[in-house]
């Protein structure tokens, strides 16, 4: 049944619920930083925390991204309280290997930034760094079978997004250098 208390929902209420959740759930955006630190600090050596963050923050403003968020911190959150029913109940809690749909979801958020994004996330996936192998070892029973993949999948966009951002600030430099902007003023009129 649906509710007639539905109430009129702005973007801005969604981008603070998601954050709201994202850090009621234990994670915080500088926990996700460090993910895209860590994926990208090989590739661009001087990055800084502060940069990969802002890219963190620039990915949490898309509308997909919230959503596949709120819904995967939502689902787990029914688990943990027993509200979903058996067996789905019993593989969310336990984080079935074979139940892929957490990884399914993540790709909606990695689709934004191409297959950098996808590349990145199989690998973050697998390895579990940093704030990731908390977040799967299920602490304090909590259930995270959709937040790990949501976190993994937000660094991943963000990683991905930066590396776009910084080819296309080398690109544009070497552009030019190749090619010297012309004071207008110095060419005759055509």
């Amino acid at each position: 049944m649906i509710s007639d208390n539905t109430k009129d929902i702005t973007d801005d209420i969604i981008h603070r619920t998601t954050l709201a959740w994202l850090q009621e759930r234990g994670v915080e955006l500088a926990d996700v930083a460090v993910l895209v630190h860590y994926l990208q600090h090989s590739y661009y050596p001087d990055i800084t925390l502060d940069e990969c963050q802002k890219h963190v923050e620039h990915v949490l403003t898309k509308r997909e991204v919230q959503n596949a968020i709120l819904t995967g911190i939502q689902l787990d959150k029914l688990a943990e309280r027993n509200q979903i029913e058996e067996p789905l109940v019993s593989m969310l809690c336990q984080d079935d290997s074979l139940y892929g749909i957490d990884e399914v979801m993540a790709t909606s958020i990695l689709n934004l930034y191409g297959s950098i994004g996808m590349t990145n996330y199989g690998y973050i996936d697998r390895v579990k760094p940093h704030i990731l192998g908390r977040l799967n070892n299920h602490e304090n029973g909590q259930v995270h079978t959709f937040l790990d993949d949501m976190v993994g999948a937000l660094a991943s966009a963000a990683a991905a997004r930066l590396s776009h951002n910084r080819k296309q600030t080398k690109d544009h430099q070497r552009q030019e250098m190749v090619i010297p902007r012309q004071d207008p003023r110095n060419h005759p009129p055509v």
